[in-house]
């Protein structure tokens, strides 16, 4: 049964966190009520039921939106990084400490099971943790070599963009809107979060938390709405874009956002490999192959959905595979009795049922799984493992993004890297081996932004100081590490001379200053010679 303190339906109303369900849409920024056919109903995946209603937000409801956020974003960006680090750190707390409110709305959402649940909620508190860590420094203004050092100085400060626009996905409604919105907010910007209309409930309840946390009344706004209408005029008003979602999506933020010449962060499709090599430890690399392919009922940009197998490990490593799949218990109970939960609704389920099918057509076999489970929920779907794909299959050539996964043969690991590489996506890939090094040796030959050696995706997901993104269609820029909190940044650099105004010849200091100054930036006689030729130059009557 659901939990006691969240409805199932409209008409259910106990209280979220001393407050009805469908209180949370107070909390967009929207210019005016809702009411009537001006709103989105949210349905719970697990059920089919209706749980609530939220506006359905226009270009109006945006300019307001980015207006407010922009008044308030001026007093924000004077304040210390290190205070705002400190309002970070706050709302990772209270994300850990409301864990059992938040776990039981997300299930309801999104109809993962309980186990997803807490690995994406507890993302959350970890990535504030680094944020807040790490920004101050990062943000920091740092002394760079002057054009002669000693008599200029150079220093590059970083200053917010102003207003970001978060577009985030229904598949991990917390984490991918957090982990775009926290840096932004880190680095001294305003966020409007777009949620997907599927999952807005979750991001409503974290902008409560963000202001119990300390973070400014308007700040960070919430518009919830259908991605055609409010995506380009969010784009239009912001100052930077961060989206996930598909790459066709992708495109057309991208293009919409170069013609503002505003910057953007894509994170978009993938069809994900997964190569196992001839000594791997099959039983080990077929229990990483579920993680890695069925997590979150495949609805995972970083799940492996092409696995190649060297011939030597084929037949073993299918047989655990296929063993370890089939222990794999699917429900949508607000318990931790089942690994898998439910696709988000019947347009997915129905994604997932033509890609099998074609596949099925084509001549591939099901070697387990293959069907659709209305006795366990309306939208949920059997683990499925596929042998004799062919390569140009739907499920081999498009990203599923649900619990399917297609096995090939190989006959060596050069084989593997080459079919690996062979798709235009490159998000994430793994690779299987009892020679670690070997392994981390062809994880560079594999075009993705993330590799994993003997692990299927949080080895290098969880590496918050690393960055993450993809390669080709897989997107544009990175987020984690460093360069996640600086990409809401734009550079200033500040020039400083000594001497007055630096003018040719004429301020050119002595001979053996100069050589001295170039030997300091380490580029060597071949830059005294240069000098050399100039000074010979202007000698000349």
């Amino acid at each position: 049964m659901p939990p006691t303190d969240l409805p199932t339906a409209v008409g259910d109303a106990p209280t979220l966190a001393s407050r009805r369900l469908d209180d949370l849409p107070e909390r967009v920024a929207r210019s005016r009520p809702a009411d009537g056919d001006d709103a989105i109903d949210v349905f719970a995946p697990a059920t089919g039921e209706r749980i609530g209603r939220v506006p359905a937000c226009d270009a109006d409801d945006v300019a307001a939106a980015v207006e407010r956020a922009r008044d308030a974003q001026a007093e924000w960006a004077e304040t210390p990084a290190a205070e705002r680090a400190r309002v970070v750190d706050r709302f990772g707390d209270l994300v850990a400490d409301r864990r059992e409110t938040l776990l039981d709305l997300l299930q309801l959402e999104t109809g993962k099971s309980r186990r997803t649940a807490v690995e994406e909620l507890f993302d959350v508190p970890t990535g504030c943790a680094y944020v807040a860590s790490e920004a101050p420094d990062a943000l920091a203004e740092e002394r760079r070599r002057g054009v002669a050092p000693g008599i200029t100085t150079a220093t590059v400060t970083r200053e917010p963009v102003g207003v970001v626009g978060v577009i985030s996905p229904w598949n991990y409604p917390l984490t991918l809107s957090m982990a775009d919105a926290i840096p932004a907010l880190a680095a001294g910007n305003a966020v409007v979060l777009k949620p997907d209309e599927k999952t807005p409930f979750g991001a409503l309840l974290l902008s409560e938390l963000l202001e119990v946390a300390g973070l400014p009344a308007d700040l960070f706004q919430v518009v919830t709405g259908e991605g055609p209408r409010v995506g380009p005029p969010l784009i239009d008003a912001v100052d930077y874009v961060a989206f996930t979602g598909s790459t066709a999506t992708g495109r057309t933020i991208a293009e919409r956002a170069g013609r503002n010449l505003i910057g953007c962060s894509l994170e978009l499709g993938g069809n994900n490999p997964l190569v196992v090599l001839g000594d791997a430890d099959v039983e080990e690399a077929a229990r990483g192959a579920v993680q890695a392919c069925f997590s979150n009922a495949g609805q995972l940009c970083l799940s492996a959905e092409r696995i190649y197998v060297v011939e030597s490990a084929y037949d073993a490593f299918l047989d655990a595979f296929v063993r370890e799949t089939e222990a794999v218990t699917l429900g949508t109970g607000y318990d931790y009795d089942a690994d898998l939960g439910s696709l988000v609704d019947a347009d997915q389920l129905a994604r997932v049922e033509s890609h099998v099918e074609d596949a099925r057509e084509r001549g591939a076999t099901v070697e387990t799984g293959g069907r659709a489970r209305p006795d366990v929920g309306p939208s949920c779907y059997e683990p499925t493992i596929l042998t004799g794909v062919e390569p140009d299959a739907t499920v081999a050539c498009e990203e599923t993004f649900g619990p399917v996964a297609a096995v090939t043969p190989v006959p060596d690991a050069d084989a593997a890297i080459a079919a690996a590489n062979d798709s235009p996506y490159g998000l994430n890939a793994s690779v299987w081996t009892a020679d670690r090094e070997r392994g981390a040796e062809i994880a560079r030959e594999i075009d993705c932004g993330t590799v994993n050696v003997n692990d299927a995706f949080l080895a290098t997901w969880g590496a918050n100081d690393a960055p993450m993104g993809g390669f080709g269609d897989s997107g544009l820029g990175r987020r984690h590490g460093p360069e996640g909190i600086r990409r809401y940044t734009e550079t200033r650099t500040v020039g400083v001379s000594r001497v007055g105004p630096l003018t040719f010849p004429d301020r050119i200091p002595t001979d053996w200053f100069v050589r001295g100054a170039f030997a300091a930036m380490g580029v060597g006689r071949r830059a005294s010679r240069a000098v050399d030729a100039v000074r010979r130059r202007f000698s000349r009557p």
